[in-house]
């Protein structure tokens, strides 16, 4: 999977939600059977997702759901009837990952169901999100843990209730924030996507609970990608457009970039060593960014 800008969760119990999220712009598209499904609907919810996957378009993207984290009664039902039923290569999104050997412990599991389902080793990826106290403390080492490993994910809701942090909702910037001299989950999200560039995954935010309210989503958004993100959840259609676009390159950073890139590739033709570009120098660094920038275009 390449870049992905906006991923939209699902409750994997509603199948005309299910068939909306895949006709929609999102990125990625993941089934939940974790917190968006009520307990008495977690086991029936599975059939909603190997159906989704055998039976529906997904346009390209790869089939994704989320489980139910490690330490409860339906985490292992989870992977071992969606993977073997649906028989299909897809992505594990793996909530409340606290240490790498949680990764170890599916990563086994997942062996076993893959040969029992007909798939080739390593079919099904895992994506890990970071939302807790253990998990922050331990980023690295999941990080680098590798195997099938390929995106973290910043969970600041459960994040919050794990360390203490009074809040409002998820996302939503409150009196906490105007009274903390700075972005309160800062820390984190710096530390993750840190954490993610050195062990080579992608790297997403996650959601903003109140869908109606856009200028928050757009400040969420522009933060996460200052910081590095990748992209960011979105838990309803509505808010799809504005995350594709905050974190897209704006056409100005990438005709910009396109000056540079060429100024620079006309400079190591020429032999000249130092360059500028709109009176600003030029070096390495500058170029690799934007570089960057291009690609996320597809450039």
């Amino acid at each position: 999977m390449g870049f992905v800008r906006s991923l939209l969760a699902v409750p994997a119990s509603n199948p005309r939600m299910i068939e909306k999220a895949l006709a929609s712009e999102a990125d990625a598209v993941f089934l939940d059977l974790e917190d968006a499904v009520a307990p008495g609907e977690k086991e029936a919810a599975r059939g909603n997702v190997v159906r989704a996957f055998t039976g529906m378009d997904w346009r390209g993207r790869t089939p994704t759901f989320r489980v139910n984290a490690l330490d409860t009664r339906w985490f292992y039902g989870d992977v071992i009837e969606v993977v073997e039923w649906a028989r299909v290569p897809c992505a594990i999104i793996v909530p409340k990952v606290g240490r790498a050997e949680d990764l170890y412990a599916l990563d086994v599991l997942l062996r076993g169901v893959e040969a029992g389902a007909g798939l080739e080793p390593g079919s099904v990826s895992l994506e890990a999100q970071i939302e807790s106290a253990s998990g922050l403390a331990r980023v690295e080492e999941i990080a680098f843990w590798g195997g099938r490993l390929e995106a973290l994910h910043f969970g600041p809701g459960d994040f919050a209730a794990s360390v203490g942090m009074p809040g409002r909702n998820i996302g939503i910037e409150d009196a906490w924030d105007e009274l903390y001299p700075g972005h309160r989950f800062h820390h984190a999200m710096a530390r993750i996507a840190t954490a993610a560039r050195a062990g080579g995954l992608r790297v997403l935010d996650g959601p903003v609970a109140d869908f109606r309210d856009e200028e928050a989503l757009r400040r969420s958004c522009r933060v996460a990608r200052a910081l590095g993100y990748d992209g960011k959840w979105c838990i309803h259609p509505a808010q799809i457009a504005t995350v594709n676009r905050e974190f897209s390159p704006s056409e100005e950073e990438l005709e910009r970039a396109r000056r540079i890139v060429a100024a620079y590739e006309e400079a190591g033709r020429s032999g000249v060593g130092a360059i500028a570009v709109d009176g600003q120098m030029v070096d390495e660094a500058s170029v690799k960014m934007a570089r960057r920038t291009l690609e996320r275009a597809g450039e």
